[in-house]
């Protein structure tokens, strides 16, 4: 399976990325993000989902026991630092079409990598999703500025959702949703599974 994100890392994430990526298609989940973090010494975290955007605890430890190997192997972080997996959680990171789409109508913080209607930061909400881009509603605007704004997928640095109610009671939904389609009848929230390394 392709890496279809529209936003990556770059650098050492990107590496690790591209060890990852294709383990944790073979084990039927997908990529999000790989940050690492300076906290408790270093922090490798990994973002993944199932297809359908939910992840569960057992899912984390499932993509951690296949990932595990394939960096100790690789070994692309020089020395010690800890492996957490988890769910991109409610106020996830955008980083493919789809994510933009089923975002639409709700409000969003995005970073450009190079100016855009004289800006490289923008919060507000996603109007609609084009071929190339986004239409974008900034929430604050200074006088005589358009709030609308079209923001191209291949200049976008970052981009993430903001916690509200809606966004929270969406999310409950595709959740129970998700819940009454799995066989196991087991569920999780944001979860995480962390491992030395």
């Amino acid at each position: 399976m392709q890496d279809d994100r529209i936003i990556k890392e770059t650098g050492l994430e990107a590496r690790v990325a591209a060890i990852v990526a294709p383990v944790i298609n073979a084990v039927g989940y997908r990529l999000v993000r790989v940050k690492l973090l300076q906290q408790d010494g270093l922090t490798l975290q990994i973002m993944a989902e199932r297809p359908d955007g939910t992840m569960t605890v057992d899912d984390c430890e499932q993509v951690s026991l296949a990932v595990s190997p394939a960096l100790d192997v690789e070994d692309p972080i020089e020395g010690s630092y800890q492996l957490e997996v988890s769910s991109p959680g409610i106020d996830r990171p955008l980083v493919r079409r789809d994510d933009f789409v089923n975002a639409v109508g709700h409000l969003a913080r995005i970073e450009t990598s190079i100016l855009v209607a004289g800006r490289k930061r923008f919060r507000g909400a996603v109007v609609s999703v084009e071929e190339n881009g986004i239409r974008f509603e900034r929430d604050k605007v200074g006088e005589g500025e358009d709030p609308l704004v079209s923001i191209p997928f291949d200049a976008m640095s970052a981009a993430k959702l903001i916690l509200t109610d809606a966004l929270i009671k969406q999310a409950l939904k595709k959740e129970k949703r998700a819940r009454r389609g799995r066989k196991s009848g087991e569920d999780g929230d944001e979860t995480d599974a962390a491992t030395e390394h």
